[in-house]
């Protein structure tokens, strides 16, 4: 291959599987971190097929770095041969023919295309991380290839998975690749009762104190503890003269680049998981690991979602410190325990074990495909697709309005936000209020005016980077062009239209009774203080409270 510098361990097996693939529908590729997996094997199935082989990765920053990787192996720009495609972003031409997509931008290209007739091979990337588009997309793609499709070819590929099962479900061979091995230093500590980010400064310090290393890469759970993480390292920094980045997924591509491309000066990358399992970034040689993620949950009772921050299973711990290593040798100080890693379990349960299912069905249904029906490697729970069938028909999903609803790129609640704002003459307003709850603004401080819902001063005030993307995605969906003057009404109207289950009534001084049965305690942020019934929108279990938080309401006029 054209531009190609140096040998990787999967390079070897690449006959193998081509030949493989020539003569079977599906593989499974197991490598280790660092085999080269990613950006090796995509190019060499192009001579497979003289269709588009899509490669599929769970995170936008690994889609992304990935296309540029295997287009500059290739001696060409991105968008040529090598393109990507992720959420608000589409980097292509016509002569592209490989393509990097996040796994729920499979789903979106089906609803338009079903038979997928321009793709000759898919392949499913770091499956081991179990998201729920990779699961949905694992389930469609199977069911397109055993129906209409028996030419499609799919590869799984996965670095820390338990094969058997999805061989079996796959009814394909397992070829296994070693990773380049460079020895990695394990160091544990202590439990300790320190602030997170004085911890991450302590390491840091410690391993610089140690030995000459090159870059590290701090593990932490969220955006908010990065924030802490860098002011906490910045004494540490300038004495060494470290570059200290951010890294998450609410950051604009250009930021992510900056923080993983090399730099003249050593860095400190402080990330959440969004760096677990891309590619190789080059000069890295330590990883901080706190040992903790943000996991969304969903109830599927109340589909109240909540983000708890809890500890990383053994395999993700493993996939972080692997990161140390893939160029040299490499330390990894993780911030618990040995005993506390060898209690975690060995994997995360899949996401569709755990969350809401509303979305997804709502994808069926806009395909007519049934959940049941579907070859799922794990069914998803029977009381999470009934929780979520009630909270579509609520919605109106199953009729007129759920075509309209599937196209939107939001989840079903905002999207029947909107699509009731279109026939209200209300969608610019609409369309900006779904924006801003989509990407979790919220409200800084207590209302200064009076307002029927905290949902317009969302509406109003400036927002973060990703918030604009989101509401530019919106209006191209919905053709909306231009603002236009919505009556409170209206939107008033669509807010409860999304949200028919979530109406409370004042009971005493900040407390609403939810008409799904408990006890809210209204923010003392919203502008809705003393409103006798309300949309309680965004809600949060507290449990220091025993009851749910609602930090964004809408008005409800009784009549």
């Amino acid at each position: 291959m054209k531009g190609v510098s140096g040998t990787l361990p999967i390079d070897g097996l690449l006959p193998e599987i081509l030949k493989y693939l020539q003569n079977n529908r599906n593989l499974v590729l197991e490598a280790a971190p660092g085999a080269g997996k990613t950006t090796r094997v995509p190019p060499a199935l192009l001579t497979l097929t003289a269709q588009e082989v899509w490669v599929l990765e769970p995170r936008r920053i690994a889609a992304r770095m990935a296309a540029r990787r295997v287009a500059s192996e290739m001696g060409e720009r991105v968008g040529e041969t090598v393109g990507y495609q992720v959420r608000f972003e589409d980097v292509s031409g016509p002569k592209t023919r490989l393509r990097f997509l996040t796994e729920g931008v499979l789903t979106r290209r089906m609803l338009s295309d079903r038979l997928l007739s321009n793709v000759g091979i898919v392949v499913l990337d770091e499956f081991h991380e179990r998201h729920m588009d990779g699961d949905l997309a694992l389930a469609l793609l199977l069911n397109l290839q055993r129906t209409v499709r028996p030419d499609l070819r799919l590869l799984l590929m996965s670095a820390t998975l338990d094969t058997e099962p999805i061989r079996r479900h796959l009814q394909c061979d397992v070829v296994t690749s070693e990773g380049r091995i460079f020895p990695l230093q394990e160091r544990y500590t202590a439990p300790s009762n320190d602030r997170l980010d004085n911890q991450v400064a302590a390491a840091l310090s410690s391993l610089l104190a140690d030995s000459k290393h090159g870059d590290t890469l701090v593990f932490l759970p969220g955006a908010a503890e990065i924030r802490y993480a860098m002011q906490a390292v910045e004494p540490v920094a300038r004495r060494h003269n470290l570059l200290v980045l951010p890294l998450h997924g609410d950051l604009s591509p250009a930021e992510q680049d900056r923080a993983v491309e090399p730099a003249p000066q050593r860095k400190v990358i402080l990330s959440t998981n969004v760096a677990e399992s891309s590619i190789t970034i080059d000069g890295l040689s330590a990883v901080i690991d706190s040992g903790l993620e943000r996991m969304a949950f969903d109830s599927p009772w109340t589909g109240i979602p909540e983000l708890r921050i809890t500890k990383i299973s053994q395999a993700s711990a493993r996939q972080r410190a692997g990161r140390a290593a893939r160029t040299g040798p490499g330390c990894v100080v993780r911030l618990y325990s040995q005993e506390d890693f060898l209690r975690r379990p060995p994997q995360n349960p899949p996401e569709i074990a755990r969350r809401e299912l509303a979305q997804l069905l709502l994808d069926l249904h806009a395909m007519n495909c049934d959940v049941r029906e579907l070859p799922w490697l794990d069914s998803p729970p029977e009381e999470h697709v009934r929780a979520a069938k009630e909270l579509l028909q609520r919605l109106g999903a199953f009729g007129p309005a759920g075509k309209a609803m599937a196209r939107l790129p939001l989840t079903p609640r905002l999207a029947r936000l909107v699509v009731e704002a279109e026939a209200r003459d209300a969608a610019w307003s609409g369309c900006r209020i779904a924006a801003a709850l989509s990407s979790g603004e919220r409200l800084q401080g207590a209302s200064r005016h009076a307002s029927p819902s905290d949902l317009f001063l969302l509406a109003e005030r400036d927002w973060q980077y990703r918030t604009k993307q989101t509401f530019d995605q919106i209006c191209r969906a919905t053709r909306v062009k231009q603002p236009q003057h919505a009556p409170d009404e209206a939107l008033l109207i669509s807010i409860l239209s999304a949200f028919p289950d979530r109406v409370a009534r004042r009971k005493q001084k900040g407390e609403y009774m939810l008409a799904g049965g408990g006890s809210a305690k209204l923010s003392e942020e919203s502008a809705l203080s003393g409103t006798d019934l309300i949309v309680a929108v965004d809600d949060e279990y507290r449990k220091d409270k025993g009851m749910q938080l609602n930090r964004l309401a809408s008005k409800v006029e009784p009549e």
